[in-house]
């Protein structure tokens, strides 16, 4: 049984999936291959904690408190990072499969994104400025209004952003991902 608030607690090969976690407290806590999967995080906090090889699908996260909290090797897919609360909010991905996950509006400024995949991941009107999208697999992702200011996308693959449409001043890039940011003129592009 989970108390209410949980401190520097590791927690391995746990199926929480049936479990109501809603409204708990976790601080310094390590989660190491464990499901959550269609787990209720509704009002859970989160503090300096620290997700390895989990499974996320499908969790409800409304206002959820993410603070300083690192995934690797986890499954995020669908994830609705828009209704976690905004208070501390910071997270941190390395390996993860993001796909289909939902950041807009959120401030996520100096996020970093290592080898994650991001396909159809929509970040509107999110501010991003000074992330870093480190080998990072961007197909169909939505940039819409967003902050991507100082952003790093040198090692990202298959993004389409229009630089009318965000902010994208310093942003970096590498000459292979120009086509991404020229799509909506519908030029050819030849010589890559």
């Amino acid at each position: 049984m989970l108390e209410t608030a949980n401190y520097d607690k590791t927690f391995e090969q746990q199926t929480f999936t049936e479990q109501e976690l809603a409204g708990l407290e976790f601080d310094g806590c390590t989660f190491i291959n464990c499901s959550l999967a269609n787990c209720n995080l509704s009002e859970t906090v989160f503090l300096d904690c620290d997700f390895k090889q989990c499974n996320l699908i499908l969790v409800k996260v409304l206002d959820t408190g993410l603070k300083d909290v690192r995934f690797k090797h986890c499954k995020l897919m669908g994830f609705d990072f828009s209704q976690c609360n905004n208070f501390l909010f910071q997270v941190r991905f390395e390996r993860c499969q993001l796909d289909y996950a939902l950041f807009s509006q959120k401030k996520m400024k100096q996020t970093h994104f290592i080898d994650c995949s991001l396909i159809q991941a929509d970040f509107s009107e999110t501010q991003l400025n000074e992330a870093v999208f480190d080998n990072c697999q961007l197909s169909e992702a939505n940039f819409f209004r967003t902050n991507l200011e100082k952003a790093d996308f040198r090692t990202a693959q298959n993004y389409t952003i229009d630089p009318a449409a965000n902010r994208v001043k310093k942003a970096r890039f590498s000459v292979i991902g120009l086509p991404g940011l020229l799509s909506q003129f519908d030029l050819r592009i030849e010589g890559f």
